[in-house]
């Protein structure tokens, strides 16, 4: 709790870079992250809504992530991108660096391509939680997301961050645009593990 409460004092705290006239990141971007963001929390409550702990714990395999391990990897992940967006409103604006850096569509499209993805050793799942704990890890700090976005004056377009990007940074909008995305790469394997043969119909919740 003490480390999500940092988190949203990092985002909130961040400092207002004088910004240029024309503002890149327009009310439109702004609605759009804010709706997709919504909506994946919305997509993933609805997904994991009522399920028995034997459905949250469910493997498809000994390997494969159970539900409850696919949304703390989720949870996990928000925590990281709290970090980058922090990082990226509090370095000076740089909104040049769009003429020579990726689309959005690159980033549109490898979130969600089909082709597994190697979790990093950060965001692995733990496995500690039990049931529904997992998905208020992850709303706690979504939500916490949502609000920064719905308020923020930062120039989510002309802001970048470094860190993890190499020569290729990516805006703060782009960084959205994973957070969000990531969701529905994984909500596409909730419902795969939810249709395997072998998932529990019934059970004691």
């Amino acid at each position: 709790m003490k480390r999500s409460i940092i988190f949203f004092f990092l985002l909130t705290s961040a400092p207002v870079w004088a910004q240029p006239s024309a503002r890149l990141w327009t009310a439109a971007d702004q609605q759009y992250t804010v709706e997709n963001l919504k909506r994946t929390r919305d997509e993933l409550v609805r997904e994991t809504a009522n399920l028995t702990d034997a459905q949250w714990h469910f493997h498809e395999t000994p390997e494969r992530w159970s539900i409850a391990e696919v949304v703390e990897h989720l949870a996990l992940w928000e925590i990281i991108w709290a970090r980058e967006i922090s990082i990226g409103t509090r370095n000076k604006p740089q909104p040049e660096l769009n003429q020579t850096s990726r689309p959005d569509s690159y980033y549109a499209s490898f979130i969600m391509e089909d082709t597994p993805h190697k979790s990093s050793e950060m965001s692995k799942p733990l496995g500690l939680l039990r049931g529904k704990d997992n998905l208020t890890f992850f709303l706690w700090h979504r939500n916490l997301a949502i609000a920064f976005a719905e308020t923020t004056k930062a120039d989510m377009r002309a802001q970048f961050e470094f860190t993890a990007a190499g020569d290729n940074p990516r805006n703060m909008h782009q960084v959205y645009i994973y957070q969000w995305g990531h969701v529905d790469r994984h909500l596409r394997q909730i419902r795969k593990v939810k249709a395997h043969p072998n998932y529990p119909k019934e059970g004691k919740m």
